[in-house]
């Protein structure tokens, strides 16, 4: 069976599309070969990398890149993760099928937060919608490119 290249966009390609990348591996990497980047490049988001690392699954060996860096990639399906993402999708991706399924922001939701406990319980929730969206919704877009 050939796997399916999946990128997982993002603005920053420091916590969303990461943890999406993360969790596709995790739990479908005999079937697909993710790939994340963004619209821009702002670094591994330390508290990003911290969750998911209590969840199981280590993304400190992934890097944050911008998303000409898969232009030669031949993607089955592209993820837009946030609304900016969506909005800003680069034409040579647009030649996949293009899904947005958007999370909140994670240092966006943190920065209300009183406690770094609180920040990082932000980081935990999203970070278990998309698992929960890479494990049990992800196989159907796949099904359907």
């Amino acid at each position: 069976m050939t796997r399916k290249n999946v990128l997982f966009l993002c603005t920053g390609n420091s916590c969303r599309s990461q943890m999406a990348e993360g969790w596709a591996r995790h739990f479908h990497g005999d079937s697909i070969q993710p790939y994340s980047a963004g619209i821009e490049a702002h670094g591994m988001n330390p508290n990003a990398m911290a969750v998911m690392k209590e969840a199981g699954v280590d993304i400190s060996g992934q890097s944050s890149k911008l998303a000409d860096t898969v232009k030669d990639v031949p993607l089955d399906l592209v993820i837009t993760v946030c609304g900016h993402a969506d909005e800003n999708c680069p034409m040579f991706l647009t030649k996949a099928k293009t899904v947005h399924v958007g999370f909140d922001d994670p240092p966006k939701l943190a920065k209300e937060a009183k406690t770094e406990e609180e920040a990082l319980d932000a980081y935990r929730r999203v970070r278990d919608e998309i698992r929960d969206f890479i494990q049990n919704q992800l196989p159907e877009k796949l099904r359907e490119v």
